[in-house]
């Protein structure tokens, strides 16, 4: 309670920062210098000091989450190269004959690459344009596919680039394992399920509100266009790996999954004759090493698969190196500043946590509200500003701190906060026009990026809808399952209504 009012500046600052000027680095890095500024009283020294080793802290503690992000990126930029993105476009183009199945294929797709959202947007619509432009589906439709299937699916796999950030933010919050945490938050977070299935439903009734009826009209009409797309260019990318195969994408994601999860279980201690299940090995897991593991392992299968068959020359394959770390950098950044504006905020400098958790302690409004309040407050910042990694890295922090803080405060609403939390920072990640994977779903899909935001406003704010009366009923409920099947309940009564006010099947049915 030393710093009292002044702990809670630097968080505020960030985020009114981040909600005027849309960008995030440099919103939290002032928030940082203001955070440090206020611990040193002033001394500038000090305060840089402070700051510096704050972040070296941070990146000591994460060295590993920064390692597998890194070779995500090669991975990703490996595939792309080696052509087995354009080998699986090809095959799919002959085997799907419906448009229902273009649409399933697509999300399935989409939910199979769940180790990185650049990489499922990126590989997805590469892979699918040629299927979804022979079943005249409209670029709109596709994008949304895309960008349906790339947060939400990541936030809730438990073998990707987002669990990591997840469970090293709330790790460095003050949970001791946070790997654990996270496992727990996953059936709690409803946007994310809710998402999926509502993706699924309007998939295979072809179901079309809103804008996104006017471009799945004019595409069953007269197919997709050259203006009806982004850049005007149809023709996709050239790649190294003209003679790539469909196991070329498919063998190095299931090495990369197979591997870490492997990994997982032996970090966790389930080949140590203990005799741990494999859900104590889970809880028990180093999940930053493992995926390192994973990461490293994928990488070697790719070498081994891609330069004998000389799809890759070795240079070619080194230089993905450099281009896919590359391409991790922004993410990185962001991740760095998350935690070090964390750290600045935790208990051993300014302890914004404690401050606020005293307030809402000594505050009349029920904890029970606060999942759909905080569900709100992170839908809004990350769509202020188009990242959900800056927004749980700043909410989560202060909302486990104020778990901590508050007598009587159950294990299982804090779970329910930290996933309302996730929730909403993937909400606003989706719909925010300026987020990367917003961004790169409509670069993916090759359509023109307000269509997209537009398009896929409607279907996100009705399963946002639904999110927010299902954390509403959590926070008194606290009840995992009950509370999850309310919440697949309050979609299916929302989709039934959306389908009676829209009328029937559109012209898209037709094609």
């Amino acid at each position: 309670m030393e710093y009292s009012w002044l702990s809670i500046l630097p968080p505020i600052i960030a985020i009114a920062l981040a909600l005027l000027t849309k960008e995030v680095i440099s919103s939290l890095l002032i928030g940082i210098l203001s955070g440090v500024l206020i611990f040193a009283r002033g001394n500038l020294i000090v305060a840089v000091e402070s700051m510096f080793t704050v972040m070296g802290d941070a990146l000591g503690g994460n060295a590993f989450i920064i390692i597998f992000l890194c070779l995500l990126g090669v991975l990703v930029a490996v595939v792309t190269k080696a052509g087995g993105s354009a080998a699986y476009g090809e095959w799919a183009s002959r085997k799907i004959r419906t448009k229902t199945g273009a649409l399933l294929s697509t999300s399935a797709l989409g939910a199979l690459i769940f180790v990185d959202d650049y990489f499922n947007c990126l590989t997805v619509g590469s892979v699918m344009r040629p299927v979804t432009d022979k079943h005249r589906i409209s670029r709109e439709k596709l994008a949304y596919i895309i960008d349906s299937t790339a947060a939400p699916i990541c936030i809730i796999a438990p073998v990707s680039s987002w669990a990591v950030s997840v469970a090293a933010t709330i790790e460095e919050s003050g949970v001791s394992d946070g790997f654990g945490f996270f496992l727990r938050t996953i059936p709690l977070n409803y946007y994310a399920l809710l998402t999926l299935l509502a993706l699924i439903f309007f998939s295979v009734t072809k179901l079309d509100f809103g804008s996104m009826r006017r471009y799945e009209t004019q595409a069953a009409l007269t197919g997709v266009r050259a203006e009806d797309t982004g850049s005007g260019q149809l023709a996709q990318e050239k790649t190294s790996g003209s003679h790539g195969r469909v196991y070329d994408l498919l063998i190095p994601i299931i090495s990369l999954i197979v591997i870490s999860i492997l990994s997982m279980l032996y970090t966790g201690g389930l080949f140590s004759g203990e005799g741990k299940t494999i859900l104590q090995a889970f809880g028990d897991t180093d999940a930053n090493t493992s995926l390192v593991w994973g990461g490293f392992a994928s990488l070697i299968v790719a070498f081994l698969l891609y330069v004998p068959r000389r799809l890759l020359s070795f240079k070619d394959f080194m230089a993905s190196v450099n281009e896919g770390v590359r391409n991790m950098v922004p993410a990185i950044i962001i991740l760095t500043l998350a935690w070090t504006i964390s750290g600045v905020c935790g208990a051993d400098y300014l302890g914004t946590g404690v401050f606020v958790g005293t307030l809402v302690a000594n505050s009349a409004m029920p904890m029970q509200l606060l999942p759909c309040l905080i569900f709100l407050v992170a839908c809004g910042l990350a769509f202020a500003t188009g990242t959900a990694w800056g927004t749980f890295g700043i909410l989560v922090p202060i909302v486990v701190s104020i778990g901590a803080s508050i007598p009587g405060f159950t294990a299982e609403l804090l779970t329910i906060v930290v996933a309302a939390t996730l929730a909403g920072s993937v909400f606003g990640d989706h719909c925010s026009p300026i987020s990367d994977t917003t961004i790169l779903a409509s670069a993916g899909a090759d359509c023109r990026h307000i269509n997209h935001v537009s398009s896929q406003l409607p279907y996100a704010c009705t399963v946002a809808g639904c999110c927010f009366v299902a954390y509403l009923l959590a926070g008194f409920l606290q009840n995992t399952w009950l509370c999850l099947a309310i919440a697949v309940a309050l979609l299916a009564v929302a989709l039934f209504a959306v389908y009676t006010l829209t009328g029937r099947r559109t012209a898209s049915k037709k094609a």
